[in-house]
């Protein structure tokens, strides 16, 4: 068993929806990769493709800090056939900048699919009944995560699929069904189970055998119920900062990295905390969180 553990930018604030406006006020590229590697992580995440840099700025990054790319996040709409055919340009884009920064030296990193939702999805965080794909539904779906993952293999890469609050593969019935509909593995990530209406300890025995990426993340149930509540989207959920700092949230997280080892896991684990950031996000703390989050994990992986 041989764990590498990698943090990730959304955790600093930074991904694909924060707003512009934003990024000016938190860490940037060198500050993120430099806070990780000082609390002792070994990888990275891409974030949005391009906040790394590209080519041999990228290299130069990765190089200076001594991570690792651990993954990217590569969304598609895989549940419409014509906006799938349209996207797949972006999927080839981001596979040219995992196939710039990859060392043959590391562990090597997992393009990460995840679906894309809609509206009626993205406004119902939690699922909800009549929403799920069946049928041809269901296996036109199938069908283009198998395109998407032949190109990624092409490259060299081998896939892997997040489960993802707000899309098609959500809930623990959802992701059966796509594992039994696709060969591609799994990215088990705790807090989106969690938010997905998923017991994680369950969920890891329960599709252990067709995990090949961790994303450890901690969630605050009574966050997403609000949001429910007063019938709130995704975007509502990470506004309200229900990911939360490893331990302080409702995850098991002792319970799921002792199973994690009994089953001799061998990968990734990267450390999310996603963050909408606001005027008032404190880059302090978040840098703290993320020094916070590691010692946790390591002084459990000693145990």
């Amino acid at each position: 068993m041989s764990i590498d553990i990698a943090g990730a930018p959304v955790s600093f604030g930074v991904f694909e929806l924060t707003d512009p406006a934003a990024m000016a006020h938190l860490p940037g590229p060198d500050r993120v990769v430099e806070v990780l590697a000082g609390a002792g992580y070994t990888g990275v995440d891409l974030g949005p493709v391009g906040f790394l840099g590209r080519s041999e700025e990228l290299r130069e990054r990765l190089r200076r800090s001594g991570l690792a790319l651990c993954g990217g996040w590569i969304d598609l709409p895989f549940s419409d056939d014509a906006r799938f055919a349209a996207a797949l340009p972006g999927l080839d884009e981001a596979l040219a900048v995992f196939a710039d920064a990859a060392d043959p030296r590391a562990r090597p990193p997992k393009p990460t699919l995840a679906d894309s939702g809609d509206e009626r999805r993205r406004a119902n965080p939690g699922g909800g009944a009549g929403l799920s794909l069946t049928g041809e539904r269901l296996a036109a779906f199938a069908r283009n995560v198998g395109v998407a993952a032949r190109r990624i293999r092409d490259r060299g890469f081998e896939p892997t699929f997040h489960h993802h609050v707000g899309t098609y593969v959500e809930t623990p019935d959802e992701i059966d069904a796509f594992l039994d509909a696709c060969d591609v593995d799994l990215t088990f990530d705790t807090g989106h189970l969690l938010l997905g209406g998923g017991d994680p300890l369950a969920g890891w025995r329960r599709w252990s055998s067709r995990i090949n990426h961790v994303h450890l993340k901690d969630a605050d149930l009574a966050v997403l119920q609000a949001v429910r509540a007063r019938r709130g989207s995704m975007v509502d959920v990470w506004a309200s900062r229900g990911f939360v700092a490893l331990g302080e949230g409702d995850l098991d997280v002792a319970g799921i990295v002792a199973a994690v080892q009994e089953d001799g896991y061998d990968g990734w684990i990267v450390i999310e905390q996603d963050v909408l950031p606001t005027a008032d996000t404190s880059t302090t703390v978040l840098e703290q969180d993320q020094v916070l989050n590691i010692t946790r994990l390591k002084e459990l992986l000693k145990r």
